[in-house]
């Protein structure tokens, strides 16, 4: 089983892990903003992810952390 973190609160909304994700499960969340008031990223179906962790190397804020538990 894999875990997905996502810190929503350090998250710029830049969109870069959503570019690189080759099952795009990621978007930006339109309906959300954090305190910077970006639109953070969100996973669609955390299930589907394959724990590449090609969204978190590429995060330039290091927002995201894949696990695998």
């Amino acid at each position: 089983m894999i875990s997905v973190t996502l810190n929503k609160e350090r998250c710029k909304g830049c969109g870069l892990c959503v570019e690189v994700c080759p099952k795009q499960l990621l978007q930006l969340d339109a309906k959300t903003t954090n305190d910077k008031g970006y639109h953070p990223v969100m996973i669609t179906d955390s299930g589907s992810c394959i724990a590449c962790c090609s969204c978190a190397l590429r995060c330039p804020d290091l927002c995201i952390e894949i696990r695998e538990v």
